[in-house]
């Protein structure tokens, strides 16, 4: 129906608790709303799609018409982190919740970490990376230890100051310590932090952080590539999907990138699916409870959504979601368990004045299900395709 699907995930824009949610204190968690409420962002263009339906707030009023076919998803998987909601939008429902260390890592893992990489530790324990840089990174300089975190999610962190340890080799350790956390010790991702700067108060993190994710099990991104129907990773996905064979893999490092890049897929000649993720709204502004950054981050890409929405055919097809929540106005500064919006937009369906009610969907793989049967792949993964709904038009 499509020959080009765009497939952006603004990561961590939630839209409301899930009805599960007091299971992970994230009751009262509703990120679109109450950025909304704090600061009442320029968001027209997202507003104009159906987002103000999707979020029911009582400041933005309903859209008899939307531009674009509007609902909500709910996650399946056990969790509420990066990896769990990106791998469901491919059709891998996770039943175990993922592994975390509230209490940091065992000291056995640690000392397999010196063993292979050659290097001693400093922190092992949850915190903000951008506190415990400050805390630990004169010492780190001074010493030559790499500082180990982790935080609610699952994940293993280390950083390293770029004139202390190369980026090569940071990402050399890390690749040991994904070799290591298997088993017992699994956790979804080791992130490589590295920063700059001359003692705690201007020490920064850069933007060459990479991610060394779990293998995914076989997924639609798989059974895309096997019809050769080409895949393109935008920002950190080729890091979530490491095992995707021939799909071509963009990274970039923050939201400007990101939509640079789409800017020139966009006005290009190819045909397949683009999945891309802008990161910044989670790890820059969720992570850190800025809601005026977040706020700002959102007008940015209203803006720029304009003139990307003009650059469309009537045979391509948008799809904006999300992987979670992380509403920056709570007191956690991790992910929270919310519904996902989706927004799902063509030229060819603009204007049709029927209804383009989405409804509430089971799992975040209704996308995946939805993209395959476009390109006449019969989804047998988990999620329930919604391609019919837009037939109709």
């Amino acid at each position: 129906m499509f020959r080009r699907v765009f497939l952006i995930v603004l990561d961590g824009l939630g839209v409301g608790a899930l009805p599960d949610a007091s299971r992970f204190g994230d009751e009262t968690s509703a990120t679109f709303q109450h950025i909304f409420d704090a600061v009442k962002p320029n968001v027209r263009t997202l507003l104009s799609l159906g987002l103000g339906n999707i979020a029911y707030h009582s400041e933005i009023p309903l859209i008899s018409y939307p531009r674009a076919f509007w609902g909500r998803m709910s996650e399946k998987s056990a969790g509420k982190d990066t990896t769990s909601g990106h791998w469901e939008m491919m059709g891998i429902i996770r039943k175990g919740e993922p592994r975390t260390f509230p209490n940091g890592f065992p000291q056995s893992l640690i000392d397999e970490l010196s063993r292979h990489s050659g290097y001693e530790f400093l922190g092992n324990k949850p915190a903000s990376g951008t506190e415990i840089i400050k805390e630990l990174g004169e010492e780190h300089i001074r010493t030559g230890k790499l500082i180990i975190y982790t935080s609610a999610d699952s994940v293993l962190q280390i950083a390293a100051h770029k004139e202390v340890v190369s980026l090569e080799e940071l990402y050399r350790v890390c690749e040991i310590a994904r070799s290591i956390c298997q088993g017992e010790w699994e956790v979804d991702r080791i992130i490589a932090r590295p920063f700059i700067g001359s003692n705690r108060d201007s020490f920064v993190r850069t933007y060459e952080r990479r991610d060394f994710s779990l293998t995914p099990p076989r997924n639609y991104l798989d059974n895309l590539l096997e019809k050769n129907i080409p895949v393109f990773l935008v920002g950190k996905l080729g890091d979530i999907f490491p095992n995707a064979q021939g799909a071509k893999n963009i990274h970039t490092g923050n939201n400007q990138d990101t939509m640079s890049q789409l800017d020139v897929l966009v006005s290009s000649e190819f045909f397949g699916l683009i999945f891309a993720n802008l990161i910044d709204f989670d790890s820059l502004y969720g992570h850190r409870n800025d809601t005026k950054g977040y706020a700002r981050a959102l007008e940015e890409f209203d803006q720029w959504l304009i003139f990307f929405l003009s650059k469309l055919s009537k045979e391509d097809l948008l799809i904006l979601t999300s992987d979670h929540g992380n509403d920056p106005t709570t007191s956690s500064t991790d992910h929270s368990r919310e519904y996902a919006p989706i927004l799902v937009y063509s030229p060819s369906l603009e204007h049709t004045k029927l209804k383009k009610h989405l409804e509430d969907r089971e799992s975040f793989a209704d996308v995946g299900a939805t993209i395959v049967d476009n390109f006449g792949i019969k989804p047998q993964l988990a999620g329930k395709s919604f391609l019919d709904v837009l037939k109709q038009f």
